[in-house]
């Protein structure tokens, strides 16, 4: 997944995650461990600049894979996927996401989308710490009969989570880029 254009985007989106996602200071993260960072990705990614480059990425990853759709987690999920399926290197693809509850109404699906049993699948999240939310939508996704051909998250914070996320997929996992770049200064780095 590398060529001239994408490694334009690439560098874009890493641009506007130093800019606009990080955010020094004490926080809690959704695993429940304490940090002297946070990674707000939708802070980059919702901006026209990420938004493009992110869809731009995620796209050639879903081609890359043999995914015909991109999806996964609820919050996370939703502009990504609609970002990979707004470029031009999107199409083809459609966009899923993964309910926390079912529904009690309406259809009452977990996976939401135009996807059915067979649909091959690229997994999707913004930042991965341990990985826990997207293992809880791979396991619904691998219910739902979705083929998961690879697994892709904008940030990974290099805790683990990625190797979680593969092991419960059973499919590769990537990450757009790391915490070693947004913050290779940052006072928990590892050597």
């Amino acid at each position: 997944m590398t060529s001239p254009e994408l490694d334009g985007a690439r560098e874009t989106l890493l641009v506007q995650l130093r800019e606009h996602a990080l955010v020094i200071g004490d926080v809690t993260l959704s695993s429940g461990q304490q940090a002297s960072y946070y990674v707000d990705a939708r802070r980059a990614l919702l901006r026209p600049e990420g938004f493009l480059a992110a869809g731009r990425l995620i796209a050639a990853a879903a081609r890359d894979a043999g995914a015909d759709a991109v999806g996964g987690p609820v919050m996370a999920a939703i502009p990504l996927a609609c970002a990979a399926i707004a470029v031009p290197e999107g199409s083809g693809l459609v966009g899923f996401f993964v309910r926390k509850e079912r529904k009690e109404h309406g259809l009452q699906r977990w996976v939401e989308g135009p996807v059915e049993p067979g649909t091959s699948c690229l997994v999707v999240e913004d930042t991965v710490t341990t990985g826990g939310s997207t293992v809880a939508a791979v396991e619904r996704i691998r219910e739902e009969g979705l083929e998961i051909k690879a697994n892709l998250c904008v940030v990974d914070r290099l805790a683990g989570g990625g190797e979680a996320i593969a092991a419960a997929s059973g499919a590769p996992f990537e990450p757009l880029v790391t915490i070693d770049e947004i913050y290779p200064d940052r006072p928990d780095r590892a050597g």
